[in-house]
């Protein structure tokens, strides 16, 4: 069995309401086992018998459109992935970076080198910090991530992949609960 840590982008927010116990029930018709909720933000951890990554997003984006009449983008990681986003946080343990102030913004797919590049004079305005590794951005938001230019709507538009934003706290969580 593969487990999978799925992060549903936009809802609870904006309009797109699903309830995580609707969303529950519609991963265990998928046929997913050990299905657990974190917060109201669409936060899944799950277990199937599909390795095929791309497969099981597709399963879950095509039911909800399907049962709950909502267009949602699903990014997944599975917990040996969360662990190295976790280790590679350039921002952990820097001096005076305080741990609630950091954020992952996890992508659909790597971004186009040259994308990552044309960010920099984007972002030099900004008075918060990130990195683009991979398939993670990592963002550290002195002030509040409400009021940062690096949103998740600002690298889906300049990297041109779908994203969704989690603070540190609940990648941490989410990573613990994969792992039990």
């Amino acid at each position: 069995m593969t487990t999978y840590i799925s992060m549903l982008r936009g809802i609870n927010v904006g309009g797109k309401t699903i309830k995580m116990a609707d969303l529950k029930v519609l991963y265990e018709f998928l046929g997913f086992s050990d299905v657990t909720t974190y917060v109201q933000s669409g936060n899944l951890i799950f277990k199937t018998k599909k390795e095929n990554t791309a497969a099981v997003v597709g399963s879950i984006e095509r039911a909800i459109v399907e049962q709950l009449g909502l267009k949602v983008t699903v990014i997944v990681r599975q917990p040996v992935e969360m662990a190295l986003i976790i280790k590679k946080n350039p921002f952990v343990g820097r001096r005076a970076v305080d741990e609630n102030k950091l954020h992952v913004t996890f992508l659909q797919e790597k971004p186009a080198s040259a994308l990552v590049e044309a960010l920099i004079p984007l972002a030099s305005t900004s008075k918060d910090e990130y990195r683009v590794e991979g398939k993670e951005v990592y963002l550290h938001c002195p002030k509040s991530y409400g009021e940062t230019l690096l949103s998740n709507k600002f690298f889906e538009k300049n990297l041109k992949v779908a994203a969704t934003t989690r603070n540190w706290r609940t990648v941490n969580v989410l990573y613990s609960m994969s792992i039990q």
